[in-house]
């Protein structure tokens, strides 16, 4: 079996396909959250805190030095507040997606399934009692 054909029964399997697919997909949700959070989620939240941007919070520890062309060094806290904001509208989300799933498989499952078709001795038994109403 040479190389590419190898290569090619991996890429056709579905867990391959269906895990570059979550993939794809994930990367996009990121920047759907990140667009959500920093756009919608963080304004009202800065305007209650008076008018902070927890984007450009910071603990410098070292200024810029424009003369010798150094930059800033910094401990960017705001960031990572954003970060962590990010990570927990991802969770309700996640959450609300996975409590709707197992909503619809329980009412699947709760859905009463066909009864039995009659066995062919069921069948004959309830043939044989039907033609005996008939007859008395």
């Amino acid at each position: 079996m040479s190389m590419t054909s190898e290569f090619r029964d991996f890429i056709a399997r579905g867990n391959v396909v269906d895990l570059a697919v979550g993939v794809i997909i994930g990367g996009a949700f990121g920047k759907i959250v990140t667009g959500l959070v920093d756009q919608i989620v963080m304004p009202p939240i800065g305007l209650i805190t008076g008018g902070i941007d927890f984007s450009q919070l910071k603990i410098v520890l070292k200024a810029a030095d424009a003369a010798a062309k150094k930059p800033e060094v910094a401990i960017a806290y705001g960031a990572f507040i954003n970060t962590l904001i990010q990570f927990f509208i991802i969770a309700v989300v996640i959450f609300l997606i996975v409590k709707l799933v197992n909503n619809l498989r329980k009412k699947e499952a709760e859905a009463p399934a066909a009864p039995p078709a009659p066995t062919t001795t069921e069948s004959l038994l309830m043939e044989i009692r039907d033609s005996l109403k008939t007859r008395g």
